[in-house]
C-alpha cells in the first residue's frame, strides 16, 4: 500500500513540474535568439567516436561540442570571464595514437576525464570534463605566490603529469609537475636557468621551451633529468613568432616551415605553408597543411614519417572573401559509408572569426563567431514596394492643377492594372533580389534590416524577424580608434528618399599607418556605394553627424584629425558645418576639450574655444563612462503636471553630456565622480560624487533625466542612482534651445535605489514621437534583460504617501526595486556574456525594436504602455464583423420600417 502511494506521489510531483512553461503561441513569436561560442582558439574533431563531435575552446572563456554535420551546439559551458576564464590548456583523451596522453582514471578512483581544460592564473583552474553531456566531473585549482608573473605562465600535459611553466624573463624557468586528477604535487619546484628568454621571441611546443635567437633556436627540454640547452641552425633569422604545432613534441612552425629540435621526432622539412595540422590516416599520421591563393582554398596532406605525398585528400575549392584569411586547426578522418575510402573534415579558423569545416571538396557549414563581439549596431528601413514607391513619386510630384492631378493617378493605377495582369500570366518582370528575399517595408514598420558591426570588422545585414544572414562583408587591417574608442556605423541616408537606396558609412583606423578609413555601403544589399572603400591621409580625432543636405538627402559626416583640422564627407555638404561645435575627452587624462567650425571662403577652420580638467589636482581621475543623448530622440511633452496643477518644466539641453571619472583614494577606497557637462560652453551644469564605490558602470541619458548604477563597496550591493533635472515653474526660452544664453543652474532631483543584481547594460526605450512612456532596459550579468518603469526609478517619489505625490501619480519611495519574472523580456532566452543592448523606434508609436548583444545575440521588441495603436492578436474579428454586419442591416430595416410608418401617418 506505500509504495502505490509513493508511485502516485512520484507522478502527480512529475506532472507538477511540467506544467511549468509558457504558453506555445508566446515563444519566439517577436523574438530570436543566435547562440555563440566566440573566436576559435583549440579545436579537436573526433569522427570515429561512438558520438562523433568537435571539441572547441575559444577565446571568449567557452568550452563546448559541436555536430558534425550542422556545426550545431549540443552543449556549451560558459567559463569565467577574462583573465579568469582565459583556457590555457584544453587537453583531450586519445588526441595522439601513443599513450602520452591517455586519462583513464586509476582503479577505485573517479577522477578520470574525457578533457581537461586549464584556466586563468591568479588562480589556475583544472577541471576535469566529461564531454559526451558537457558535465563537469572534478576541478582543483592552484594560487601562485607571484601572481604578475603568473599570468605569463604555460602549462602542458604528459603521461597522467600537469607540467606549470612559470617563466622569469631573461633569468630562469621554474617548472612545477602536478598528479593532473588529484592536483597534488609530484615534488619540488625545478628551476631551469635560461638567460635568453623574452616574451616576443619563445613558445611551448609539447615539454619543450623553444626561443628564437638571431639565426637559431635555443630549446630546453623540460621534463628531461639532462637539462640540455638544445641549439638548433635556422636558415635565415626569423621574422615572425614561433607557433607551436599541436601533437607533435617539440616542433613549431617558423615562417612557414616545420623546424623540430626533438631529435626523437622528424618532420618534413621541405613543406612551405600558412598553417598545419596533425592528424592521422590509415593508421598512420599525416600531416596536413592549407594554403589561401587568389581565392581558391588548397588542402594537401603527406604522411609524417616519409613525407610521402597523401593524393587521396588533396582538395582544391573556392573560398569566399568575407570569411578572411583560414588557418588550418584540426581535422579528423572516417571510412565512408559504402566503404570506398576515406573521408576527413578540415576544420579552420580565419580572420574574421569564423569557423568553417570543409569535406569533400566544400564547405559544409560555417559559424559566424565574430556575432560574440558586437560593437555597434543600426535598425535600417526596408524599401518600399514598388506600388508603394509609385505612389510615393506621385505624391512628391510637383503641385498643379486637379485635372492633371486625376490624370496622373489614373495613369499610375492603369499601370499597376497592367503590370498584375502581366504578372497573372506570367510575362511580368522579374522580381528583383531585394523582393525576391522579402525584404520589402511593412505597413507597421516592424519589418527592418539589422545591419550589425563586429569588432573582427565584419559587418552583417540581418533580418530582425526572422534572424536570416542576408549578406555578410568583411573589412581586414581595420581596426578601432585610439582611446578605446571601437569603429563606428553610421547611417548618413534612410530608406524613406526612394527612389534613392540607404546608405550606411563605418569609420574605423588602418591598421598599417593609423589613418582614418571610410567604407559606404547600402545596407539592404551589402554592396559597396559611392565610393566603396575610402583611405584618408588623416587621422581621426572626433567625429560628428551633420543635417541631411538638399542634394541627395546624405547627411555629412565632420570629422576632427589629429591635428584639430575639420573635414566633412562628403565635400558638397561643408557649408553645413558653419557654426557646429565639437568636443573632445581624453580618457586617461580626463581633460575635456571644445571647438567651433566655422564655413568661410569655401574653407574649413576649427577654433578651440574652452577647455575642462577633470582629472582633480594630482590627475588621478580616468574617464570610465561617457553618455550623450540619442540625436533622433523625441521630447513629446516639455513639463510634469504638479499636485497644484501647475507645471514644473523639464531642463532639456541637447549639449548635455554626462562624464563618470573614478580614482583611488586612500581614505574611500575609491572615489566615482559624475559631472553634466555643456559641452557647447563647456560649462558644468552638475556634479555629485558618491564615495566607496567602483565599476561596473553602466549609463543612459535621456531627455531631462539620467541613470547609472555601480557597485557599492560598504555595502556590497548593486545600485542605481536617478537624477532630473527642471528649469522650474518658468521656462527661460519655449523655442529654440541655445547653450550661449542657457538658463540658471538646473533644480535637481536625485534618489538612488537597491538592485539585487549585477548591472551589466542600461539602455531607455525610443519610440517615433516620443509619446510612450519610458521605460529603462536593464541587463544583468545573468543574461536576463529586465523593463522597468521609469516610475519606479522616478527620484520623486516621495518618502511617505502624500496628497500631492497621489495627484502627480508618483509611488511611494522604497530603495529595493522589485524584479518580478514578467519583466524579463527574454523569459527563459538566457544572453550569455550581455555587454549592450541597443534600441530603435519602429513604424508604431508604441513599440520600440531591441537588439542584446554579448556572446549571444537576442533581439526582440517592447510595448512600455502596450499596443494602444494596435489590434491585439485574439482580437475577435469575425465578432466584430457580424455586430457590424447586424447593426447596418438593423439600421436599414429600422430606416425602411419608419419612412413606412411616416407615409401611413401622412395619408390619414
Amino acid at each position: 500500500m506505500q509504495e502505490k502511494w509513493l508511485l502516485a506521489g512520484l507522478s502527480v510531483a512529475l506532472l507538477l513540474g511540467t506544467c511549468s512553461a509558457l504558453y506555445e503561441d508566446q515563444i519566439k513569436k517577436f523574438d530570436w535568439r543566435g547562440v555563440n561560442v566566440g573566436a576559435l582558439k583549440q579545436s579537436r574533431v573526433d569522427l570515429n567516436h561512438f558520438q562523433p563531435r568537435i571539441i572547441v575552446s575559444t577565446h571568449e572563456g567557452v568550452v563546448a561540442s559541436l555536430c558534425v554535420k550542422t556545426g550545431e551546439l549540443v552543449w556549451r559551458q560558459v567559463l569565467e570571464q577574462n583573465p579568469r576564464g582565459d583556457i590555457k590548456l584544453l587537453q583531450v583523451s586519445g588526441f595522439a595514437d601513443d599513450s602520452s596522453d591517455t586519462a583513464a582514471a586509476p582503479m577505485g578512483s573517479n577522477l578520470g576525464f574525457d578533457m581537461l581544460t586549464v584556466q586563468g592564473h591568479a588562480p589556475a583552474l583544472v577541471r576535469g570534463w566529461n564531454t559526451n553531456i558537457g558535465a563537469l566531473e572534478w576541478e582543483w585549482s592552484i594560487m601562485p605566490l607571484n601572481t604578475e608573473r603568473a599570468q605569463e605562465a604555460l602549462w602542458f600535459y604528459s603521461k597522467s603529469v600537469l607540467y606549470h611553466v612559470m617563466p622569469a624573463w631573461r633569468s630562469h624557468l621554474e617548472v612545477t609537475a602536478y598528479f593532473a586528477s588529484s592536483g597534488h604535487s609530484t615534488g619540488s619546484t625545478s628551476k631551469v636557468m635560461a638567460s635568453w628568454i623574452t616574451p616576443e621571441s619563445c613558445s611551448l611546443s609539447g615539454s619543450f621551451y623553444i626561443c628564437t635567437d638571431g639565426k637559431q633556436l635555443i630549446s630546453l627540454d623540460l621534463v628531461s633529468k639532462s637539462g640540455q640547452v638544445i641549439r638548433t641552425s635556422l636558415e635565415t633569422e626569423s621574422k615572425g613568432k614561433l607557433q607551436a604545432l599541436t601533437g607533435l613534441n617539440g616542433v613549431v612552425v617558423v615562417d612557414g616551415k616545420l623546424i623540430s629540435v626533438n631529435k626523437d621526432q622528424s618532420v618534413c622539412s621541405g613543406l612551405q605553408s600558412s598553417s598545419f595540422a596533425l592528424g592521422s590516416f590509415n593508421y598512420r599520421k599525416i600531416l596536413a597543411y592549407a594554403d589561401l591563393t587568389s581565392g581558391i582554398l588548397k588542402i594537401k596532406a603527406v604522411y609524417l614519417d616519409n613525407c610521402a605525398p597523401l593524393v587521396e585528400l588533396e582538395q582544391s575549392l573556392s573560398f569566399p572573401e568575407h570569411f578572411g584569411t583560414p588557418s588550418l586547426n584540426s581535422f579528423d578522418c572516417k571510412q565512408k559509408r559504402n566503404g570506398e575510402g576515406k573521408s576527413c573534415q578540415f576544420l579552420f579558423s580565419t580572420s574574421s572569426e569564423s569557423i568553417v569545416a570543409v569535406q569533400q571538396g566544400r564547405i559544409r557549414w560555417s559559424r559566424e563567431e565574430s556575432l560574440a563581439n558586437v560593437i555597434d549596431s543600426q535598425f535600417v528601413d526596408l524599401p518600399l514596394a514598388d506600388t508603394e514607391g509609385t505612389l510615393e513619386s506621385e505624391m512628391k510630384g510637383k503641385a498643379g492643377d486637379i485635372a492633371s492631378a486625376f490624370l496622373r493617378r489614373i495613369t499610375t493605377q492603369a499601370v499597376q492594372i497592367r503590370s498584375l495582369f502581366l504578372h497573372v500570366i506570367g510575362l511580368g518582370p522579374p522580381p528583383t533580389d531585394t523582393q525576391r528575399a522579402g525584404l520589402v517595408r511593412d505597413s507597421f514598420g516592424l519589418h527592418k534590416m539589422l545591419v550589425i558591426l563586429t569588432r573582427a570588422g565584419k559587418v552583417f545585414g540581418i533580418d530582425n524577424i526572422s534572424g536570416k544572414h542576408h549578406w555578410q562583408l568583411y573589412l581586414p587591417k581595420v581596426n578601432g580608434f585610439a582611446n578605446n574608442e571601437q569603429m563606428r556605423l553610421i547611417v548618413q541616408r534612410t530608406a524613406k528618399h526612394f527612389p534613392l537606396q540607404p546608405l550606411c558609412t563605418i569609420l574605423g583606423k588602418d591598421a598599417v599607418n593609423g589613418n582614418g578609413v571610410l567604407y559606404r555601403f547600402n545596407p539592404i544589399t551589402g554592396k559597396a556605394a559611392e565610393g566603396g572603400l575610402i583611405q584618408l591621409d588623416y587621422k581621426i580625432k572626433q567625429l560628428s553627424l551633420l543635417a541631411e543636405t538638399e542634394k541627395d538627402f546624405v547627411k555629412g559626416i565632420l570629422l576632427l584629425d589629429a591635428s584639430n583640422k575639420v573635414h566633412v564627407y562628403p565635400q558638397h555638404a561643408s557649408p553645413l558645418a558653419d557654426g557646429m561645435y565639437l568636443y573632445t575627452a581624453d580618457v586617461k587624462t580626463s581633460e575635456l576639450s571644445g571647438y567651433f567650425v566655422k564655413y568661410a571662403g569655401g574653407q574649413l577652420s576649427s577654433t578651440h574655444i574652452w577647455n575642462a580638467r577633470l582629472g582633480g589636482h594630482n590627475s588621478e581621475q580616468q574617464i570610465i563612462g561617457v553618455a550623450g543623448k540619442n540625436p533622433i530622440e523625441h521630447v513629446h511633452s516639455q513639463g510634469r503636471v504638479l499636485g497644484d496643477r501647475s507645471v514644473l518644466y523639464k531642463y532639456i539641453n541637447p549639449n548635455l553630456v554626462a562624464f563618470v571619472t573614478q580614482a583611488p583614494d586612500a581614505t574611500h577606497k575609491s572615489v566615482l565622480n559624475l559631472y553634466l557637462v555643456d559641452v557647447v560652453s563647456g560649462s558644468v551644469v552638475f556634479t555629485m560624487t558618491h564615495r566607496k564605490v567602483r565599476a561596473p558602470l553602466s549609463i543612459v541619458h535621456s531627455e531631462n533625466w539620467l541613470a547609472y548604477s555601480y557597485f557599492n563597496e560598504k555595502v556590497r550591493r548593486t545600485e542605481i542612482t536617478t537624477i532630473e533635472l527642471y528649469e522650474g515653474k518658468a521656462q527661460a526660452n519655449n523655442t529654440v534651445w541655445s547653450s550661449l544664453q542657457a538658463p540658471p543652474m538646473p533644480l535637481v532631483e536625485r534618489q538612488s535605489y537597491i538592485i539585487p543584481t549585477i548591472v551589466e547594460a542600461l539602455r531607455e526605450t525610443i519610440t517615433e514621437r516620443g509619446i510612450t512612456n519610458k521605460h529603462v532596459l536593464i541587463g544583468t550579468a545573468s543574461g536576463s534583460i529586465i523593463e522597468m518603469p521609469w516610475h519606479l526609478l522616478d527620484p520623486r517619489r516621495p518618502i511617505a504617501s502624500t496628497t500631492q505625490g497621489r495627484e502627480e501619480g508618483a509611488i511611494p519611495y522604497i530603495p529595493e526595486l522589485p524584479l518580478p519574472t514578467e519583466s524579463h523580456i527574454n523569459y527563459n532566452q538566457t544572453v550569455a556574456r550581455l555587454r549592450n543592448i541597443y534600441t530603435a523606434p519602429s513604424g508604431l508609436e508604441s513599440t520600440c525594436l531591441v537588439v542584446a548583444t554579448g556572446l549571444d545575440l537576442f533581439v526582440t521588441r517592447v510595448a512600455p504602455s502596450k499596443t494602444f495603436d494596435l489590434l491585439k492578436e485574439d482580437f475577435d474579428y469575425i465578432l466584430i464583423s457580424i455586430v457590424l454586419v447586424a447593426l447596418t442591416s438593423g439600421s436599414l430595416i429600422v430606416k425602411h420600417l419608419a419612412s413606412r410608418k411616416l407615409l401611413k401617418q401622412a395619408w390619414k
